[in-house]
Parts: structure tokens; sequence; C-alpha cells
């Protein structure tokens, strides 16, 4: 019975396996030209069905609210935006001299250059207590990997900003004529995302079995699930550091968030750009394979944290009401 509770919780983790089992059985359903004619209605309905939702769900009023803990934001993009990626950059330039698979590494540079999700950064940051990061989302792809793109950089944008940009507008602009009706209703935006996503696994991995040249060596696997977790908690520890500084600004609750925000990226955000920016390579699984294993890992470091950064956030709130000076 526990299990079943734990799988229904877990039902994304689970779809991903079924997803990429299932493309392993009979990958000809989802391969370009199959069944499912993943060039339309993966690349471009399945991928503005997500971003639409988002525009549905994304409350600018709260965006607008938040920019009022401008410097906690402000640490939460230069770190993610810049420090995370150029320093995975550097990293993966040692990592490019091992046996290391590397269109998994290119992989490893991608996961740097997402954004956190909406989901799972704020829920935890939310479990603790915590103030939400936001995070606006760039296009660091085509700075550290542009050249492994098989697609034109005018292609690339145009598609964007139909299959992203503009569904974001018109889900913003539906969102004002209905807002009541989705605060009374509360749709699963969530859910629905996820399970599109599920899709976009399930066709970009049936290329990859379709493909007898590909080849996934389980050293290179278990080195990247090792170099996954140890980027997080290195991560963690770093902007613990930097945050709870003495004349860092910051409160214990921002340091939650900044924990979490800076150091989770993004797979509703990632697996679509990814499938834009690569359309058509060969490879395109393999590069989404860290992504893939960064999610989950980011969940499961989270979960185990929680009561730790809890326990620490509240001695330490506890600690600065006792210090104020009583009037």
């Amino acid at each position: 019975m526990r299990l079943l509770e734990r799988m229904r919780k877990d039902w994304f983790m689970v779809g991903i396996v079924l997803a990429i089992a299932g493309a392993k059985l009979e990958p000809s359903i989802g391969v370009n030209g199959g069944p499912l004619k993943p060039e339309i209605t993966v690349s471009y309905i399945a991928v503005a069905t997500i971003f639409f939702n988002s525009g549905l769900s994304l409350k600018t009023e709260e965006l607008t609210s938040a920019l009022v803990h401008l410097k906690l934001h402000l640490f939460i993009q230069i770190f993610t935006l810049a420090f995370f990626p150029a320093t995975i950059w550097l990293f993966l330039q040692l990592l490019s001299i091992t046996p290391i698979n590397e269109w998994l590494l290119k992989g490893l540079q991608t996961v740097g250059c997402m954004p956190p999700p909406v989901s799972s950064a704020v829920i935890l940051t939310k479990a603790v207590g915590g103030n939400e990061g936001i995070v606006i989302t760039p296009l660091l792809l085509l700075l550290f990997l542009g050249s492994s793109s098989s697609v034109p950089f005018t292609s690339i944008f145009s598609q964007l900003f139909m299959t992203v940009v503009v569904p974001l507008i018109i889900g913003q602009i539906v969102r004002r004529y209905i807002k009541d009706w989705l605060e009374r209703k509360k749709p699963p935006f969530g859910a629905i995302s996820s399970s599109v996503l599920l899709m976009i696994i399930y066709t970009t991995f049936c290329d990859t079995f379709s493909n007898p040249n590909i080849d996934l060596d389980k050293f290179s696997l278990v080195l990247i699930l090792f170099i996954i977790f140890s980027i997080q908690l290195s991560f963690m520890l770093l902007t613990f550091i930097f945050s709870t500084r003495n004349n860092s600004g910051f409160t214990p609750a921002d340091t939650v968030a900044i924990i979490f925000c800076s150091t989770h990226k993004s797979l509703t955000l990632g697996i679509p750009m990814l499938k834009i920016v690569f359309a058509g390579h060969e490879h395109l699984s393999l590069i989404s394979v860290p992504l893939l294993i960064y999610h989950p890992a980011q969940i499961l470091l989270g979960s185990v944290l929680v009561p730790t950064i809890k326990s620490w956030m509240v001695s330490r709130q506890k600690g600065v009401k006792l210090t104020r000076p009583t009037a």
C-alpha cells in the first residue's frame, strides 16, 4: 500500500522510466515520420502547450511584488545565469580529457544553462518557510553549445519565438480574462505540463533507440550520476556560505530561497528547449540524460535536507529576535 502511495506521489518519475522503456521496446512509433508525427506534435504543439500552460499559471501580480526583494533576486540570477554555467564550463575542460562520453558532458553543460524550476525550488523553499526567488530564463545554450547545434540560429530563434514566447504571452492574456475562474477551480497546471513533457521524452528516446550507431556505456553514466550529486551538494554549500556571511544582508529565509533556487534546474523548460536547439540531432537523447538525472537528484537531495535547513533557519531567526534591542 505504501509503495502504491509513493508511486502515486512520484508518478512523474515513474512516467519518465516508463517513457524511456516504451521507447526502447517500440521506437518506431515516436520517431520522426512515425505514427505520432513528433516533428509536428512535439516540436510545435507539445512545446507550445507547455508554455501556454505556463502563461496561464504565471501570477504576474506576484512577480511584481517580488521585485521588492531586488538584492535577493539579483544574487540568484547572477549565480544561476553566470556563475553556475561558467563554473560547469571550466570543470568540463578538465573532464574532456577523461573517457566520459562527450555527449553526456555536453548534456552536463546544458544543465548548467538551465534556470530553476518554478515547481520544486519553490515547493522546497515553502516547505522550509523561506521566500521565493524568481529567475529570468536565458538562452545560454546558444552561447555555450551553439556550435553543437545542427539548426541555424535564425531558425532556432524563430521557433523559440513561436513555440515559447507567443504561447506564454497568449496564456498571460487569457489569464487576465479568466483569472477568477482559475483561482476558484485551480486547474492542475503542473500535471498537464508534466504529462506533455513525458511525450517529449518518449519521442526523444525513440529517435535514440532507432539509431544503431548510438551507444551509452555504463561507466560514463555512473560517473555522470556521481558528478551531478557532487555538483548539487557543492553549490548548495557554496550558496549557503555566500548568503550567511556577516555583511551579506540576507535573512535566514532569504538564504533558504538562495540555496534551492540557485541550484535547482528546470526539466520542464529544459527538455523542450533542447528539442528546439538540437532538433534532428542524433545525440539529442544523450545530451538530455544529465538533465533527466539532475531533476530527481535535486528533489531527493532537497527532501533529505529540508528538515536540517528548517531547523537551522528557525534557530537563526530565534537568535535574531533575541539580539534585537528592546524599546
